[in-house]
């Protein structure tokens, strides 16, 4: 196969579902075949990667659950965020 051959793909999708498609293509500037495709590989690549084994050596598995046995340090801007008040929480 070359890169550049092309492959036609043929999807049943319901009316709902091609108009939200192709409103999300228009917004990004996008014709829907593209827009479709990149979706499509996007979400393959994803899959794929999620079943990727990860390989280190006996060394490097100790230092990596060395490092997960270590307390964590405290983030002050993130720990000012989180004691922030909810929006639905604050008083009107």
């Amino acid at each position: 196969m070359t890169p550049l051959a092309n492959h036609p793909l043929s999807l049943r999708l319901a009316v709902s579902d091609l108009a939200m498609i192709d409103r999300a293509a228009m917004l990004r500037g996008r014709s829907r075949t593209e827009f479709m495709r990149d979706a499509a590989v996007r979400a393959a690549e994803e899959a794929l990667l999620e079943s990727l084994p990860i390989r280190m050596s006996p060394e490097g598995f100790e230092e990596f659950l060395a490092v997960l046995a270590t307390p964590g340090t405290a983030v002050p801007e993130m720990v000012e965020v989180l004691q922030r008040p909810a929006p639905w929480e604050r008083a009107s």
